[in-house]
């Protein structure tokens, strides 16, 4: 299943390849998922697919620096991550899927 999407100001659109469908979706209770709240699905690295924007994202890391926060740097949308507990996969926001 490929999907599609776009932060809140559409500088910066994805596509992704979801194998399983919605079937991954989850809430990361993570100190810094838990406050934002978003609902992600998982897709391999070369599932993603970056459409427009690279220079729009900013990128936010935390304790480890494991994990890698992507976000438009005009509107604020967080668009996905590289996991922490699997660095093979993203995480992509629910919120910006078409």
């Amino acid at each position: 299943m490929r999907v599609q999407g776009e932060c809140h100001c559409g500088a910066v659109a994805f596509a992704a390849d979801l194998p399983d469908g919605f079937a991954s979706a989850r809430r990361c209770d993570c100190s810094y998922c838990r406050r934002r709240g978003a609902i992600v699905v998982s897709t391999a690295l070369s599932g993603f697919h970056l459409l427009r924007g690279d220079a729009a994202l900013t990128l936010y890391q935390f304790n480890t620096m494991t994990a890698k926060h992507w976000f438009c740097r005009h509107c604020g949308i967080y668009t996905h991550h590289q996991r922490r507990s699997d660095p093979h996969q993203y995480g992509i926001n629910v919120g910006c899927l078409q």
